[in-house]
């Protein structure tokens, strides 16, 4: 199963504060035994909304939106990807998860959709196209 794992945005990280070299070295740490279980797969911080854009879509009109924006708590700082064998799993490596942020936080797990899950609406042509392209990214 796989999962993206997002560490929610707060008023510090929107504020571009960084991290403090105890917690980058805790995150290290925490991202390495990711890694050396197998589970990582990729994973970054995410720069402050301020940097950032959107783009929002009416039929064929694109409007571009520039940052910051509001709901800080909707946003996100950062993010993994993980391979577990099943959402239990997720969890217990989240609980082991260093505290992202200097004060309350919270971390969201959410699985990915997989080419079986889209059987019902999917040809086989497009089955194939989705399983070539993921095949082309692994051997990256």
């Amino acid at each position: 199963m796989r999962v993206i794992v997002f560490v929610k945005a707060t008023a510090d990280s929107e504020a571009g504060a960084m991290p403090s070299s105890e917690l980058i070295e805790a995150m290290g740490n925490y991202n390495q035994e990711l890694v050396e279980a197998g589970i990582m797969r990729g994973g970054d911080g995410i720069k402050p909304t301020s940097a950032g854009k959107r783009v929002a879509f009416n039929g064929d009109k694109r409007t571009v939106i520039d940052g910051p924006f509001p709901a800080v708590g909707e946003l996100v700082a950062g993010y993994w990807l993980w391979e577990v064998k099943d959402m239990d799993e997720a969890v217990a490596w989240v609980k082991r998860s260093p505290n992202p942020m200097p004060g309350p936080s919270e971390i969201e797990i959410r699985p990915l959709y997989e080419v079986a899950d889209f059987a019902e609406v999917m040809t086989a042509e497009q089955t194939e196209q989705e399983e070539h392209l993921r095949e082309e990214l692994e051997g990256r």
